[in-house]
């Protein structure tokens, strides 16, 4: 089972990183913080989020916007701030944008814009969170790796799988299948360079989910709470071996 004391989930205010927070902090035995972010904590859009504050005392919602180096660096010392000491056990860089586009279509600055959510986002997040994710696996007495101890989950998707390249007739969208791509091999790079820390880092495919980005491809099968609680039961399982790899939401194995 997962049993972390401190987890951050970027992209925190709708969708599947809400719906992260509110199963995290609906735990009965839950994590002690869950530091939940998004770019704009005050907007209309955020109103979930701050009902779920409001409820559950363990949340604790921060100003970050992933594309935005100095956000980021100031949301990392209001954790190290509340930690109090305390190491970091999980970070969801959940935070992703999609725009609609065929392979004629697309344009340069859609590609950038989406490339520096999709993979600088998620690189420069664990950057700024990496001493307290260091700190939570030196002081941890677990053996080995897990999600429980100290781990980086990039939120990924299959459209990024270069042997499967799914559904193409379906919806080309090369901004975010190149974004993704990237994405799993920033994983794959983590995976290597803080093994000798053991932080596990696993790239991991929620499913075609019903949230806005998900149905503006179309009809998805799955909804968000399905998806989080396979997600959650996946995180609870994974452990060294499944460093580096590329996972789906119910813990199955995908090709890059």
């Amino acid at each position: 089972m997962l049993n972390v004391r401190s987890v951050l989930v970027t992209g925190s205010n709708r969708g599947i990183g809400l719906k992260l927070v509110q199963q995290l902090a609906g735990k009965s035995k839950g994590p002690e913080w869950v530091f939940a972010t998004c770019r704009d904590p005050e907007g209309p859009r955020a109103q979930d989020l701050k009902n779920l504050a409001a409820k559950y005392r363990c949340v604790i919602i921060l100003q970050m916007d992933t594309s935005d180096p100095s956000s980021i660096q100031a949301a990392a010392a209001k954790v190290t701030e509340h930690l109090q000491g305390a190491g970091l056990n999980l970070l969801l860089n959940n935070a992703g944008i999609l725009r609609l586009s065929t392979l004629e279509s697309e344009t340069a600055e859609d590609m950038a814009e989406v490339y520096k959510t999709n993979v600088i986002g998620p690189m420069t997040v664990t950057q700024a969170f990496l001493p307290l994710l260091r700190k939570a696996s030196q002081e941890s007495l677990q053996k080995g790796m897990s999600c429980s101890k100290a781990a980086i989950v990039n939120v990924s998707s299959v459209l990024g799988s270069i042997n499967k390249l799914h559904a193409w007739d379906h919806g080309h969208v090369i901004n975010y299948r190149c974004s993704k791509a990237a994405l799993n091999m920033l994983t794959r790079c983590q995976s290597l360079g803080f093994a000798e820390d053991e932080i596990l880092c696993v790239a991991l495919y929620p499913g075609w989910v019903q949230t806005d980005m998900g149905n503006a491809a179309g009809q998805p099968p799955l909804t968000v709470d399905t998806s989080v609680r396979g997600i959650l039961n996946t995180l609870g399982r994974l452990t060294e071996k499944d460093n580096g790899t590329f996972v789906n939401w119910e813990g199955a194995s995908l090709p890059w």
